[in-house]
């Protein structure tokens, strides 16, 4: 009997595969920290006996390459990807034996990547479970905007023939098991759910459901930013990542945390926001360790800069430093733990700045206050409405668009309240009076806020 065991990777929203029998498995698409990999095995009993790619990613750093040297497994990657390093090139209907009676098939599916290639676990010739990476997505399929600008409109029209040729061939039953689609921004739409198969992907995917002009107009409608560290995760996946590194980082005392804002390194702090607001080293980021730390940090830090992490235990520093090795930022350059009490030199006080809710800033308006309103959500979020009379800049830009923001007191909020905390403490960094709105948007119209809602054509 088969078994396939998720492996979550919640915040980047992806997911990676160990699938197997008896005694051996085949792991897909795992992460950067194959320690996790290595002890899911130990406990079912079995050995890797092969490591699969579904392509190149462009979101996250494999592990693959790693683990195959490791375990002694076979390391498949699709024919066409062009990489630096030996590996078992697979092509379409190319089959490799993994336990006894459970096999697995390469299936060509182009789309997310050209490409890019899906695995189907049959068991004594039966199809049971598809590893579609990148292609059929549950509610959606993988956005075909990441390679090549000259490339999207083609993909997109791959992703359209592949996800019919997986529901043409495969059973309704068959389980479907994508890499992405859980909030990852490789995925085209935020739809997804735990679960799902061929059947249910039949009845609600829109690539299976609309026709192929309708589809790819609207996916490409739709999609959304690009984190701006995907460009590195490609390059660094084709070349052949290094073994990860998670030994604790040097500890900083507050002199050196000091030398290091000075010397404009990235000093962040993964407390919450609300220990955060209400002290801190002045020039320190506040990235919670409990929201999509790597997403956002990678997003925004100039690649390369070195980043030194602050924290309120070492299980937070160490929890970190295994979000951000996943894209690329390998080592911390060092680390404290502690409070801002004791990151702070000599007679100097830790800085601090205001917290409110939507009602708050409606009160701010009835006594004539006129604060700066900054939205600091996507482009897309913004597209379906938005506070009168605030100003926006994406999260993802506020770093480098500090003179847009206009003067005054500026009041950040976004959907939820974790994004306005970042951009609260970059303007807080750059001198700026800010508030943080730490509330959902939903509250504003309840508050009383006038919202300006675009008129749908």
């Amino acid at each position: 009997m088969f078994f396939a065991e998720i492996l979550e990777t919640e915040g980047l929203g992806n997911r990676s595969y160990l699938a197997g029998g008896a005694r051996a498995a085949v792991v897909v698409d795992p992460p950067r920290d194959i320690d996790r990999v290595i002890a899911a095995a130990a406990r079912r009993g079995v050995r890797i006996a092969a490591v699969a790619e579904t392509h190149v990613h462009n979101d996250y750093v494999t592990g693959g390459l790693e683990l195959a040297r490791l375990t002694g497994a076979r390391y498949l990657v699709p024919a066409g990807a062009s990489v630096a390093y030996e590996r078992v090139p697979v092509a379409d209907g190319d089959v490799e034996n993994i336990d006894e009676g459970l096999t697995l098939r390469a299936v060509a599916t182009p789309g997310h990547t050209p490409h890019h290639t899906s695995y189907v676990l049959e068991e004594d010739g039966r199809a049971v479970a598809a590893f579609t990476g990148g292609s059929l997505l549950i509610g959606g399929v993988g956005r075909p905007d990441l390679v090549e600008p000259r490339l999207t409109e083609r993909l997109a029209r791959a992703q359209h023939a592949s996800a019919h040729r997986l529901a043409e061939e495969l059973d309704d039953d068959v389980a479907v098991m994508p890499t992405h689609g859980f909030g990852s921004f490789c995925s085209s739409a935020r739809a997804g759910g735990k679960h799902s198969t061929i059947g249910s992907e039949k009845a609600s995917n829109p690539a299976l459901a609309q026709d192929v002009d309708t589809f790819v107009e609207e996916l490409l409608a739709g999609l959304d930013d690009v984190p701006a560290y995907y460009a590195h995760m490609g390059p660094a996946n084709a070349a052949g990542p290094a073994p990860v590194d998670l030994t604790a980082p040097r500890r900083a005392d507050a002199g050196e945390i000091a030398r290091r804002l000075a010397a404009g390194e990235w000093v962040v702090d993964l407390r919450n926001r609300v220990a955060f607001a209400e002290g801190h080293v002045a020039g320190s980021l506040n990235f919670e360790v409990e929201g999509q730390l790597a997403t956002y940090l990678a997003w925004m830090i100039p690649w390369g800069r070195p980043v030194t992490l602050l924290a309120g235990s070492a299980e937070e520093i160490s929890r970190a430093q295994r979000e951000l090795a996943r894209v690329g930022i390998d080592r911390p350059a060092a680390a404290a733990v502690g409070s801002p009490a004791h990151w702070v030199t000599g007679q100097e006080r830790p800085a601090s700045f205001p917290r409110a809710t939507f009602a708050g800033l409606a009160a701010a308006r009835e006594r004539g206050e006129d604060p700066v309103v900054l939205d600091v959500r996507r482009d897309a979020e913004r597209a379906g409405g938005w506070i009168e009379g605030s100003a926006h800049i994406p999260v993802h830009q506020v770093h480098q668009r500090l003179d847009e923001v206009p003067a005054g007191t500026v009041w950040v909020h976004c959907a939820g309240g974790m994004r306005a905390a970042i951009a609260a403490s970059v303007l807080d960094a750059a001198g700026r009076d800010v508030v943080a709105v730490d509330d959902g948007y939903t509250a504003a119209a309840e508050a009383g806020l006038t919202l300006v809602t675009p008129v749908r054509n």
